[in-house]
Formats: structure tokens, sequence, C-alpha cells
């Protein structure tokens, strides 16, 4: 079917989904396929469970006129998306990076949400699935679009912004993440940047920090550059000290603003800022853009501070690579907290580069004094030293559960695939 009689399709029934448990009457059912799982199995529920269609790649499930037969779910899915998104002539702001991208997109969304109409990226759904059911789910009322793009690998970003196109970007930082994926840092530069690469091929518009200077010369060639930063550039701020939580003064507004935020840690400065230079280009009042950063709370694991008892929790367990890891230590090491702990998971996808990585983190953490260290993961079995180790989150979280701290400060930090959480389940059982 060509893609324009299906979204005819689609603006009747303009809810699309991929998964039968969450489908409601009426949704366009995409029969996605990967690894472990075939959609065109379950097709023929969804029809039952009262999809208005279901698209499907497998001739052989076809029954009647409310089956879609295509060449490849997949690509009809962001070709879908692409059209439409032609139909509209409205900012499109793409995030990608290698940390950051998630509180980001969540504090620039909470900033143009004061004004205008925002469609964003929900969650963590910025892989080549979550980017087209992103741009599916923006209603002809949007004003304001913000797309979130994930990457482990070369020409990803490039083909999430042939389906976004966006007209406008933001390269959070290249760090050492994916690094497998990437082929080393040189490459996750070269992956992140395939989103300059495309604004600078189309004319668009980036919003850059100006406190790495390598995205200068990523950038190089883009007529359009909104800067933001510590120094040298449009919209200028510094960190204040003396508060747990990150707390920002905005510099170049004809008078100095103080913004109170809830995220911990300093190394949330650079998403707190691109928050501001994004409003403020758009025209949004900086008390406003104050009162929007001020509002955004932080949640899923990413820069939370939690009370449990007389324990106070840095939660940081969303994800991890050598980069965030350094600056989440760092900023525990230098918040004045009393009696800190340390409970580090495994970082994941570093490739060639994990037994290095997890002995240079051991070695980073060692330049200064805790209470007491727990890493989990077989990645940090040699070079544990003087730590606890554990080879798993879960027999991590039975030692926590048998030797609970008090009166403590603790930073819970690491990959996904390492599950920190257990442990701070363990933390809370009675």
């Amino acid at each position: 079917m060509e893609i324009a009689r299906l979204y005819e399709i689609y603006k009747k029934h303009p809810s699309v989904q991929t998964d039968t448990r969450k489908l409601n009457s009426g949704d366009l059912f995409f029969a996605l396929k990967g690894p472990n799982f075939n959609g065109n199995q379950f097709a023929g529920h969804a029809i039952e469970a009262g999809a208005a269609f279901a698209i499907v790649d497998d001739p052989e499930v076809v029954k009647d006129e409310r089956y879609i037969l295509t060449e490849n779910v997949l690509d009809t899915l962001q070709q879908l998306a692409r059209f439409h998104r032609q139909q509209f002539d409205i900012p499109f702001i793409a995030i990608t990076g290698s940390n950051g991208k998630t509180t980001t997109k969540e504090l620039v969304t909470a900033v143009l949400r004061k004004k205008f109409r925002t469609y964003a990226t929900e969650g963590n759904l910025n892989n080549h699935i979550g980017v087209p059911l992103t741009l599916l789910k923006v209603g002809m009322d949007a004003e304001m679009v913000v797309v979130e793009m994930g990457a482990n690998h070369q020409k990803e970003i490039e083909g999430y912004c042939r389906v976004a196109l966006p007209t406008h970007g933001i390269i959070t930082n290249c760090g050492k993440a994916h690094i497998e994926g990437f082929g080393g840092e040189e490459g996750v530069r070269k992956g992140k940047g395939e989103l300059y690469d495309f604004l600078r091929e189309n004319k668009g518009t980036v919003f850059r920090n100006t406190d790495l200077s390598y995205l200068e010369e990523m950038a190089k060639g883009i007529p359009e550059q909104i800067t933001y930063g510590s120094a040298n550039a449009w919209y200028i701020g510094k960190t204040l000290s003396g508060d747990l939580m990150l707390r920002v003064a905005i510099l170049t507004t004809g008078s100095e603003t103080t913004i109170k935020s809830n995220l911990v840690g300093e190394y949330n400065f650079p998403n707190v800022m691109v928050a501001v230079a994004v409003g403020r280009h758009f025209g949004i009042d900086v008390n406003t853009v104050k009162d929007a950063i001020e509002s955004y709370m932080p949640d899923n694991s990413r820069s939370q501070l939690l009370q449990l008892g007389s324990n106070k929790i840095i939660l940081d367990a969303y994800n991890a690579n050598p980069t965030s890891m350094r600056a989440a230590i760092s900023n525990m090491q230098s918040s004045g907290l009393q009696r800190r702990i340390l409970w580090i998971g495994a970082m994941k996808e570093m490739g060639k580069d994990e037994e290095k990585e997890h002995k240079e983190l051991v070695e980073f953490l060692d330049r200064y004094s805790w209470d007491d260290v727990i890493l989990v993961g077989r990645e940090f079995r040699e070079f544990r030293g003087r730590h606890k180790w554990f080879a798993d989150s879960a027999e991590a979280a039975r030692f926590v559960r048998d030797h609970r701290p008090d009166a403590s400060s603790i930073l819970i930090k690491g990959s996904r695939g390492s599950r920190m959480e257990l442990l701070l389940d363990a933390l809370k059982s009675e």
C-alpha cells in the first residue's frame, strides 16, 4: 500500500500500537519483528482486540481487508512517520548525546510548554521504533516537537534525522558511551555528529555548549548557532555552591537570575543552560523559564535525591558510562555530605575497553576517601581492591538487607544492565 493511502487511514485512526497488551479499540497495529519475536503472529489477536487495521509483512496471516500487507513493517512505520512529519512547518528539536539526553529533553519540554503546544518523546522511546512512534503521536495542534535520539552505532542518528527532519538540534556531549558499537571516542563523535551533518545540509539551527570545545569543531559550517555555557556564549550561567541540589545563576538577562533546580549534581549545569537557551531563543521570558525548570522533578532513577529514614540517597542508576560515572563520583566527593557511601554497578557496552575502563574507574574513586564502597558486576572482579564486591546486584542486595547503613549519604550509580535498583529495594524492605 502506498504511504499516502496508509496516511489517510492513519488520519482516521491516529493511535498506533506495536504491543497488543496496550492495544485500544480503533488503534492501528504494526506487527514489528525482532530477534526474539514476530508481531505477525499477534496480528489476529490485535484484530480480535479491536484494532482497526493490522499492518503485517507475512502474507500467510492476512485474512481480510483489515490486514494491510507491506514488504517490511518497520520500514512502513518509519515512512508513515516521515509522511506525518512533512505535514508540519514548525520547529522540530532533536536531542542526542552520550549523557543527559533525557534530562535535557524533559527540561526543554517543560520550558517550551509554558508558551507552546509541545509534543515530546515519552520516557526513553528514542530508538528506531521509538522515534517514529513519537512522531506519530504529534497532534495537528502542535507548535513545537522535541525528539530524543539514542544511538549505539554509526549511521543510526542519520537514519532518525531522515525520518524526523529536525529543524533544530542539540548534542549534549560526546563521552565514553556505547563505545563498543561506535568503535571508540572518535566514533562516538562521528555518530552523534550525524545530527549536525543533517542540520548543516538542511540549513538548520544548533544549540551549542561552548564549554565543550570539540562541539565547535563539529558544528563548523552551520550558519545559525545559539550558544550557551559558562563563558563566550549568548546565554551564560554559573553554578552556585552551598547546596546539594544544583543552583544556577543566569548572567545574560540584564540582571542575574537564580534557578534552584531539583537536580543533584553540577554535571546537570549544561542541561539547565540549554533549556534556558531554547526558551529564551523562542521568546519565553526568563522568569517563566526559571519557573519551568524549578518545577521539574526528576524521576526514573535520574539525578534523584531520596530520603530513606536517616539515609540520603542520590539515585542515578538509569545508565552509566565512564564519563557520567566520574561526574557523579566527583559530585559526591565535593557535596559536603557526611558518611559517604558508593554503590557502583558495572558499565555495559564497553567492548574491548571493558577491563581498562573498570580498572581506571576504581583508580579514580580511590583518589578520595569513602566510608564504604560496594562494587557490583563481574567487570569489577579483578579490580575490587579493598572494596566489597558482588558478582551481581541480587547478591549485593542480600548483603544490603543484612547490613543496612544508617545516617549515611549513598550514591547508587550503574548501567541499567547492572540493576542497581535492587540495592535500593533492599534498603527499603522491612
